[in-house]
C-alpha cells in the first residue's frame, strides 16, 4: 500500500491521492451469496467493534492487487503492516521495501528508500480539508468507535461468503466520494479479523491487499513507527508549497 498522497491543493489533486493513498487502504473484493437485514447489520457491526476493542497491536504480510483499466493484467506486490491503536501504523511495499508509509500521530512521511527521498504530511486541522478526508478512509479497517466510524462512512451493504463478511461502504465526505466512491472490508466470520479492504477509485481501478499471517497484541518495537532522517535524504512538504 504505499505509492502515496501528494498536493492535494494542485490540479492534479486526485490522481495524485489515487495513485498514492490507494497504497494504505488495501483491498479484498469478492462476490456475495446472502444480504443480511439491516438489523443483522446493526448487530454483525457492533459485534466487528467489541472485537476491535481488544486489538491493541497488529502485524500482517499482505498482496497487494492493482487493476488499471490500462493494463490487461494486474499489478502483484506483496509487502508488510504493523498497527498499533489509535493512530500509527507502518506500511511496507516490496521487498526489501521499495515505500514506507509510516504514521504516528498527526505526522505522516511517505519514505522512499532508494530514491533517497521522502514526504512529509502534517494531518492536524491546518492540513487541507480534502486531505484530511481522505486520510480517514485509512481507518476503514480499523474503527475506533461506532460513532467515529457512522461519521465517516455509511453501510451500503454487509453480505457472507465463503466465510466472509463483505461490508461495502460509502464516505461520507463529499470530497473523498470524488476520489473513492466506495470502500470495501473483508472480515472473518469466526472472529471479525481484518481479511482485506480494497478501495474502488472514481476512474474504476481497484486497489486491494490481502492479508495473511496475522498477529495480533504481540509487543511491537517502537522504533517500527520513528524515522531518523538519513544525511543524504531530501524531505519535501507538498503541503507547504
Amino acid at each position: 500500500m504505499v505509492s502515496f498522497c501528494s498536493n492535494l491543493a494542485s490540479g492534479r489533486a486526485a490522481r495524485q491521492v489515487r495513485f498514492r493513498l490507494a497504497v494504505l487502504v488495501m483491498a479484498l473484493s469478492g462476490l456475495a451469496s446472502a444480504t443480511l437485514r439491516a438489523t443483522d447489520t446493526n448487530a454483525l457491526l457492533d459485534a466487528w467493534f467489541a472485537a476491535q476493542a481488544k486489538v491493541h497491536s497488529l502485524s500482517a504480510d499482505f498482496v497487494q492487487t492493482r487493476t488499471l483499466k490500462t493494463l490487461v493484467q494486474p499489478l502483484l506486490a506483496t509487502g508488510r503492516l504493523w498497527f498499533s491503536p489509535p493512530s500509527q501504523f507502518r506500511w511496507e511495499l516490496g521487498q526489501p521495501p521499495q515505500t514506507i508509509a509510516l504514521r504516528r500521530g498527526d505526522e505522516m512521511y511517505v519514505i522512499y528508500p532508494r530514491l533517497k527521498r521522502a514526504e512529509h504530511y502534517s494531518l492536524g486541522a491546518s492540513a487541507p480539508r480534502q486531505w484530511r478526508d481522505a486520510m480517514s478512509l485509512l481507518d476503514a479497517g480499523f474503527p475506533h468507535t461506532r460513532k467515529e466510524f457512522n461519521a465517516q462512512f455509511q453501510t451500503q451493504s454487509l453480505t457472507e461468503a465463503g466465510g466472509m463478511w463483505l461490508l461495502s461502504l460509502q464516505p461520507r465526505s463529499a470530497a473523498a466520494r470524488q476520489i473513492m466512491p466506495e470502500l470495501r472490508v473483508s472480515l472473518t466470520t469466526n472472529d471479525f479479523s481484518l481479511a482485506g479492504t480494497e478501495v474502488v477509485f472514481v476512474d474504476g481501478s481497484r486497489m486491494r491487499n490481502d492479508f495473511t499471517n496475522a498477529l495480533a497484541n504481540a509487543t511491537l518495537d517502537e522504533n517500527l513507527f520513528q524515522w531518523k532522517l538519513p544525511a543524504d535524504f531530501k524531505v519535501t512538504e507538498p503541503f507547504s508549497r
